[in-house]
């Protein structure tokens, strides 16, 4: 089993050299979850990386005045959620990554929209090594996780630990399992 460096960088690579656009429509489970579940809080990253963009998400969400769309932030060594609408300006935190310049308050998702570098069919994820989705996740165990990835980045199986959590849904360009 090759460990989770090894494996990060070879599906940054992988993705870098694979990425496509997808479609808006690739959404649509997600929002049938939100829709049944009647969710309200929804979080979810601005792309980098070569990460599968989800600004067509936020336009879909957009639209939807009942729903808050929440961008992750980390502070104190954690992260948060912050609510952020398509017109505020963003800013690149440590890592690189974008996450809003205003944080009045945070708020508690309903969903989490997660990004990943590898993904196995148990539901585990691979992420970027730091912990923070794992961290927020086991103190919030109700939220609902979704995993987005390209087909490409499924693998054998990830090894995990015990700080390690299970995602409830991957979607994929070939479907949501």
């Amino acid at each position: 089993m090759l460990s989770k460096v090894i494996l990060r960088k070879k599906f940054s690579l992988i993705r870098k050299k694979k990425y496509f656009e997808v479609k808006q429509n690739f959404f649509s489970p997600i929002l049938r979850i939100i829709k049944t579940k009647n969710l309200r809080n929804i979080a979810c990253y601005y792309p980098s990386n070569n990460e599968l963009s989800t600004l067509k998400l936020f336009k879909l969400l957009n639209s939807n005045k009942k729903i808050s769309i929440l961008l992750p932030c980390i502070s104190n060594g954690s992260m948060k959620f912050v609510k952020w609408n398509l017109q505020e300006p963003l800013k690149v935190n440590k890592f690189g990554f974008l996450e809003p310049i205003k944080i009045f308050r945070t708020i508690k998702p309903d969903l989490v929209v997660a990004p990943l570098l590898a993904f196995d069919i148990s539901k585990n994820r691979l992420g970027y090594g730091k912990g923070y989705y794992d961290k927020f996740l086991r103190k919030n165990k109700k939220t609902i996780t979704i995993g987005i990835a390209f087909s490409f980045q499924k693998y054998n199986k990830i090894k995990t630990s015990n700080y390690d959590v299970k995602l409830n849904y991957i979607l994929t360009d070939k479907g949501i399992f």
